[in-house]
């Protein structure tokens, strides 16, 4: 089985303000890597559907959907906090993302392909229950892990972040959820601030120095996830995928290189291999440095494609 490339020329048009770090341009920085390292052909391609915001009901509350919904605007932009804005596209845009997510699991539980990547925009990691932030609308990837355990009857299943940033939103919304594990890793103290206190079996939050490198990092992975994913066996692992914890990063102070992205996936492919079938749905989060993120991404789904 192949890999699935899950992505919609919507999520190029969405844009907060103009030259912003989450920009347009991270989405073409990753196909272009992929077709450089001739690997773009060897996938999988789908375009990501168009969710129906009632698909966000398992991770937020209705008000909350319809409040994004009718704050798009039909011309300029609409700031929703300090930092998170909409223009006319960005609300199919985070409709896309959500809908990459969902088909991503609904192709890899039917065996179509062995796992997924979802190269989408905005993130959604930082979007809690009731508040956009960060950049993020809607728990893109919380919304996924839900459709699996919802619509497809999975008892367990895991979510890992190593986004640089910590994946408030995704813990908001799973906290108390026995049936999601999630782990984090992320720098602190750092945007966007605290994080809840490990919960065994539900919730493994790894903070990190600013400078900590690639030796300090695989040392906590290996401390902390590995034996809580062991342990709570999931059905299926779903990856919040942010590179910004890469040393060449603008946004963090984390000192990560590429290999460290490729030792990552593989310690979460030999989890999925050993208790989930191989089942993995991967999600774009954050990444700012065009050339460490598309190199980063790339070597991510290389090892997705098991070359």
């Amino acid at each position: 089985m192949t890999t699935a490339l899950i992505t919609h020329n919507d999520c190029v048009l969405h844009e907060i303000s103009p030259g912003h770090p989450e920009s347009p341009q991270r989405i073409g920085a990753i196909l272009d890597q992929l077709k450089k390292e001739n690997l773009y052909d060897y996938l999988t391609h789908f375009d990501a559907p168009l969710a129906d915001p009632s698909a966000a009901e398992s991770c937020h509350p209705k008000s909350f959907i319809e409040s994004i919904v009718s704050s798009s605007p039909e011309s300029g932009r609409v700031q929703l906090d300090a930092d998170t804005a909409m223009n006319p596209h960005s609300l199919n845009a985070a409709l896309r993302g959500m809908g990459a997510g969902i088909l991503g699991t609904d192709k890899v539980i039917a065996e179509e392909v062995a796992n997924a990547f979802c190269v989408i925009r905005p993130p959604g990691h930082h979007a809690e229950k009731d508040r956009a932030m960060g950049f993020c609308f809607f728990g893109n990837i919380a919304i996924a892990a839900r459709h699996a355990l919802n619509k497809h009857g999975l008892k367990r299943v895991a979510i890992v972040d190593f986004d640089v940033h910590h994946g408030n939103g995704t813990e908001d919304i799973v906290d108390g959820d026995k049936n999601i594990l999630f782990c984090s890793s992320f720098q602190h103290p750092f945007y966007p601030g605290g994080y809840r206190p490990n919960v065994a079996g539900q919730r493994v939050n790894v903070p990190l120095a600013a400078g900590t490198g690639s030796e300090e990092f695989r040392h906590e992975i290996l401390e902390h996830w590995m034996p809580a994913l062991t342990k709570f066996k999931p059905e299926m692992i779903f990856i919040s995928a942010g590179f910004d914890a890469h040393i060449e990063d603008p946004l963090a102070e984390l000192a990560l290189s590429d290999n460290d992205f490729v030792w990552i996936t593989q310690q979460l492919m030999s989890v999925a291999d050993e208790h989930a079938d191989g089942r993995i749905v991967s999600m774009l989060e954050g990444g700012y440095s065009l050339p460490a993120l598309a190199r980063s991404a790339t070597a991510h789904v290389r090892e997705l494609m098991r070359l």
